[in-house]
């Protein structure tokens, strides 16, 4: 490990980069949960992260890429690997005309910002969704009818092994929560949104009428996840939790939030077996009462 760090200590030499060994991962997951990552490490430009994977890949080390963490769920025991997280040399944000264009460390908030600043609509959906632009797009972000795929132009990535690529959105095949990105081991390295001319009185309009609409029904005063559970085709995940009587149930630090019961939240102190504990239950309750199999929207790292 000694070897790992100063290899990765000569690799990590720009000003935004960084190395931390043994780093606790609930301080960088929205749960704020999670056991320490083997090494923690952000690059500070693209040379770098691929110095990094080259490194991962020349000694099988397992690796995983992190955005703001909003929506995983580590394991207490950590991650015995390399978490690349994307962050302040891959945070920027900049318009060319009506095209929006972010890094992949940018919170989906500032570019939104950016995107009212220059009087650019199309972008409203994205300004409460507590993400990163890569995370956006590996997960095909959405909310209140909009989605990532509406309005991405292209996005450039970095394959595995180093090489840089700019595909389209049909070609990184955005679907409902997905895309081709992981399968593929793609890293987003950043992505430009096509938006419209709009009126910045409409888009404040806009972005103040999501914000009530999230602050009445998310359960924002609690750390979580976002939305637990894929919305089963049909259904909606958190009325069929609360229809089979789950609203409030508990498991350890655990909960089912009381004010919209799609979201699990870390109500006191939850531990990832908790969290796990307490979804296992609501899947096998709902199935058992509706019929539905729920699947997690929440990604899991390390074992469980």
């Amino acid at each position: 490990m000694f070897d790992l760090e100063q290899t990765l200590k000569s690799i990590l030499v720009s000003e935004n980069a960084y190395l931390r060994m043994n780093e606790p991962m609930a301080r960088h997951t929205t749960f704020r949960i999670g056991g320490p990552a083997g090494a923690f490490v952000s690059p500070g430009n693209e040379e770098e992260l691929s110095a990094v994977l080259r490194l991962c890949r020349g000694r099988g080390l397992p690796y995983t890429v992190l955005g703001n963490g909003s929506n995983l769920l580590v394991s207490d025991k950590g991650y015995d690997g390399v978490v690349i997280a994307m962050e302040d040399g891959f945070a920027w944000r900049r318009t060319e005309g009506s095209c929006l264009i972010a890094g992949a460390g940018e919170l989906l908030s500032r570019a939104a910002s950016l995107a009212l600043e220059r009087s650019l609509t199309g972008f409203e959906f994205a300004a409460g969704i507590p993400g990163t632009v890569g995370g956006a797009l590996v997960m095909n972000a959405g909310a209140y009818g909009s989605e990532i795929k509406d309005v991405l132009a292209w996005a450039r990535v970095m394959t595995e092994e180093g090489r840089v690529l700019t595909l389209s959105g049909e070609e990184l095949e955005l679907g409902y929560r997905t895309s081709c990105i992981p399968s593929r081991h793609y890293i987003v390295l950043e992505a430009a949104f096509r938006l419209l001319p709009g009126e910045k009185d409409a888009i404040v309009s806009r972005m103040k009428e999501l914000a009530a609409r999230r602050r009445e029904k998310q359960p924002l005063e609690y750390h979580s996840a976002g939305s637990t559970f894929k919305r089963p085709e049909g259904y909606f995940a958190g009325k069929l939790i609360e229809d089979a009587g789950l609203k409030g149930c508990r498991v350890g630090g655990a909960q089912v939030s009381e004010k919209h019961c799609g979201f699990v939240i870390n109500r006191d102190n939850a531990t990832a077996a908790d969290v796990i504990g307490l979804c296992n239950h609501i899947k096998e309750r709902v199935k058992a009462m509706s019929g539905v199999e729920l699947e997690m929207e929440v990604k899991k790292l390390g074992e469980f």
